[in-house]
């Protein structure tokens, strides 16, 4: 029982630690994570034309892949910083690839990724459920629609018009950049890798003095 007690407090005083800042073992995981979904972004492009022809604004249902790296990162390492951090190198990784956007993509990366860090912070960075997921991801849409306005991609839209594409990007955000990005991250987390980056919790411990 001792033991126990003694385990649950160096679980908190762990925990206060790793809440500091990332380590080089979360930069390099985070940094892996966005090289895939650099690729994935590289040639997720394409399917933007595809999904284009079926409706108006229908691409935007498929806008929030270019979401999840940041996302998905956050739930894998939940520490402040990640999802800003892999937002913005999988927007490099995409760039240097050859995006068909340039190094805008690099902008809409950082605006994208920082969306998302913002609603992360908001709930200290201790809430990770797929609601906040999604708002999250619903942050990093609502980056990426000042950009659009900025570089006048959508200035010129009617309200009805305007209203729809936000509607339909905001709904392809939430599915794949929150629910999809949170349904992958549990099903990584049961073949236990996250446990090497995010150790026994206090609930954890907790459980060990019931025993």
């Amino acid at each position: 029982m001792e033991q126990a007690k003694q385990g649950q407090r160096q679980g908190q005083q762990d925990k206060g630690t790793r809440s500091r800042g990332l380590k080089l073992t979360d930069m390099l995981v985070t940094i892996v994570i966005a090289v895939v979904f650099g690729i994935i972004y590289k040639i997720w492009g394409p399917m933007y034309d595809v999904v284009k022809p079926l409706g108006t604004h229908a691409e935007q249902t498929i806008y929030g892949m270019w979401f999840i790296a940041g996302t998905f990162a956050f739930l894998i390492i939940r520490k402040p910083g990640v999802a800003l951090l892999a937002e913005l190198a999988a927007a490099s990784v995409s760039a240097l690839l050859g995006s068909e956007w340039g190094l805008s993509t690099l902008y809409y990366g950082a605006l994208q990724g920082l969306g998302a860090e913002l609603v992360f912070a908001i709930f200290l960075y201790r809430n990770a459920n797929v609601w906040v997921t999604s708002l999250a991801a619903l942050a990093a849409a609502a980056g990426s629609l000042v950009l659009d306005f900025g570089y006048g991609y959508i200035e010129s839209l009617s309200a009805w018009n305007y209203t729809l594409l936000i509607g339909l990007r905001g709904l392809g955000s939430i599915v794949i950049a929150g629910i999809f990005a949170f349904g992958l991250s549990k099903a990584l987390e049961l073949t236990g890798v996250t446990k090497v980056l995010r150790p026994a919790s206090k609930a954890d411990y907790d459980a060990l003095t019931r025993l």
